[in-house]
């Protein structure tokens, strides 16, 4: 991984642990594989421990490491650099994905309270007069409160699992569309299933938490935008993709709905893009993720897995070939 991240990822209690578990090969926090260091490390290495940065395993580094048995990923998505010959070499692979879930979860939770509390609307009303709000303000909103909302969850991965457990502090009904969860499954999660169609139109706060793939790019397109009811608030910290900007900025404009979006597309939007300047748009910087001391969860994460394969314990987070059709 890139060596600036070994710290955050791996803080002391957790590079003791690691330690423990594993006879680390010198040089670690390698970004590139093509030394002749990391050349001799990767002949007797059994466990590649990436992150951040990491460089592409592929065919080529297969061969330079013949002994490899497992590659644990102290980070999300693993597509990005994992080539499918790992799999045809029965090499086990894990990531952290499940542990970035958990600040996207809670941010997410965070600007569903605050959406709809109208907090972001009513906030910059407030600094631009300067003065206490006044009946007015809290009557141009189409309902304001937490109580009894009806919260739509796109996407029953591991943060939108994470989210809807999370729901359970608030008097919600949530309900979830995803085509790979089945209805048992949701309601065991304290979900109703539902189609995404149904979801947009009955849906008080709607959060999108599925993957960006081409099965899923521009799923919340203008026609669904439309099923929204006014009043509605959209919640994006999944990827920008996945929503009609242009479609979201028109709703968004008229003050039919409200967002709050931690990723747009494109990212970041221009200068002169409407959302910036719209009181009841909330943007944030692709902040939602692990995040300062958040980081050291993903190394904690992984050197738990590392420690059950080192025992011969099943993962708990592998990531299987038929994930990475259907995975971020």
């Amino acid at each position: 991984m890139s060596p600036e991240l070994l710290d955050q990822v791996f803080p002391p209690p957790v590079r003791v642990r690691l330690e423990e578990v594993a006879d680390l090969q010198l040089p670690y926090g390698l970004d590139s594989f093509d030394s002749g260091e990391a050349a001799a490390a990767l002949a007797t290495t059994e466990v590649l421990l990436t992150g951040w940065g990491c460089p592409r395993v592929d065919t080529k580094l297969l061969a330079r490491a013949p002994e490899l048995r497992a590659v644990i990923h102290a980070a999300g998505t693993v597509k990005p650099f994992l080539s499918p010959e790992v799999y045809d070499r029965e090499i086990a692979v894990s990531s952290a994905a499940a542990a970035n879930a958990v600040p996207v979860a809670e941010f997410t939770l965070a600007a569903i309270i605050l959406g709809a509390k109208r907090a972001f609307p009513l906030a910059s009303l407030f600094h631009a007069r300067r003065t206490h709000r006044t009946g007015d303000d809290l009557d141009r909103h189409h309902w304001l409160g937490t109580n009894g909302l009806t919260v739509g969850v796109v996407g029953g991965s591991r943060t939108g699992r994470r989210v809807i457990e999370l729901l359970r502090v608030l008097d919600a009904t949530v309900l979830l569309h995803d085509p790979y969860v089945t209805p048992a499954e949701a309601e065991l999660l304290g979900a109703e299933p539902t189609d995404l169609d149904s979801l947009m139109a009955r849906s008080d706060v709607v959060t999108v938490h599925a993957p960006d793939t081409a099965e899923t790019r521009g799923l919340l397109d203008a026609r669904r935008l439309d099923l929204m009811r006014p009043g509605t608030l959209l919640v994006n910290t999944a990827r920008g993709g996945l929503v009609d900007t242009e479609a979201l900025t028109r709703h968004v404009a008229s003050g039919r709905i409200d967002a709050v979006l931690d990723v747009t597309d494109p990212e970041p939007l221009p200068p002169g893009h409407p959302l910036w300047d719209l009181p009841n748009a909330f943007i944030t910087p692709h902040l939602a993720g692990a995040q300062g001391n958040e980081v050291g969860r993903l190394g904690a994460l992984a050197v738990d897995e590392l420690t059950r394969f080192a025992h011969g314990v099943p993962l708990h987070h592998p990531v299987r070939r038929g994930d990475l059709e259907r995975i971020a």
